[in-house]
């Protein structure tokens, strides 16, 4: 039965850390690289909830109204006035790029937040529903729904609007869309605004289920490139399935032999897709994304 309650929290959790790798995969698919700021956005994300619920008492679902929006921003501004400008040896210099918009983050959290730990603890973050011998936590629940919803409207946005089409053509082939008149760079700057939003909303599950501080990007970071690579960099597929899977592991292994052992078999199951299948589970080496 604890495996089986492993499973199911490995599950739950998973969706939220989908949310977080998809904006990830989808900024590497159209852009060509790795966003090393995800994990520090994350946390800012887990910041702005928690500011919001400490002082103006607006809950974190509620407050992904007004985090959401303005992650998106950031995330739109950062292309435009740091990316944008990059003339030469692009992915290398967006790469340096967004690892110092990560360091200056970090900073600025430090010096706003200090380094002490804090939580968003709201009155069902430690409430769950019980179904025989079954636990459900109630916020791993919600943040389930939660990302149920926010991944379903970003495949909508992906396959059945134009705005989709244009960017699954940026994904697939950058210089030809260019060629038909589609606006590479208006696609890139949405793109990141949509993957550093993304960012924000679990964000806040992780801010709700996790104390934390600045430094947690670095553990955040590390795990959502294992996922990303796990499932194969740019496929949105992939990165959904690589985060239950890797979760699940990590859970199960932690009940059966020790939560040391469970981190560790995180990365080793990472080694071994690498060895086996080094693109992936869904990722192409003909087509850069699915």
């Amino acid at each position: 039965m604890l495996i089986l309650q492993a499973i199911i929290d490995g599950i739950l959790i998973g969706g939220f850390y989908a949310l977080m790798a998809a904006g990830l995969t989808l900024v590497f698919g159209v852009m060509e690289i790795v966003n090393f700021a995800q994990g520090i956005l994350v946390v800012l994300g887990a910041y702005l909830s928690y500011a919001l619920y400490s002082h103006l008492h607006i809950d974190p679902f509620l407050g992904l109204l007004i985090t959401l929006p303005a992650m998106f921003l950031v995330g739109v501004v950062i292309y435009w006035t740091m990316i944008k400008p990059i003339r030469r040896d692009r992915v290398i210099m967006s790469l340096l790029t967004m690892f110092a918009v990560g360091t200056v983050i970090e900073g600025i959290l430090d010096l706003i937040f200090t380094s002490n730990l804090v939580q968003t603890t709201t009155s069902y973050v430690n409430s769950s529903v019980q179904i025989g011998s079954l636990i459900f936590p109630e916020i791993y629940l919600y943040s389930f729904a939660m990302a149920v919803v926010l991944l379903s409207a970003l495949y909508w946005l992906l396959y059945r609007t134009k705005f989709g089409r244009n960017l699954r053509a940026a994904m697939q082939n950058p210089t030809a869309a260019r060629m038909v008149g589609i606006d590479i760079d208006r696609i890139s700057a949405f793109t990141l605004g949509i993957g550093v939003s993304l960012a924000a909303a679990g964000g806040m599950v992780f801010g709700s289920t996790n104390s934390f501080d600045a430094a947690s990007s670095y553990d955040l970071i590390s795990r959502l490139l294992a996922i990303v690579i796990f499932g194969g960099f740019g496929s949105l597929s992939g990165a959904l399935v690589a985060s239950i899977v890797m979760l699940v592991i990590e859970d199960v292994v932690a009940v059966v032999w020790s939560p040391t052992w469970g981190q560790t078999t995180f990365y080793l199951v990472l080694i071994l897709v690498l060895l086996v299948r080094p693109q992936g589970l869904f990722g192409r080496t003909a087509v850069r994304a699915q």
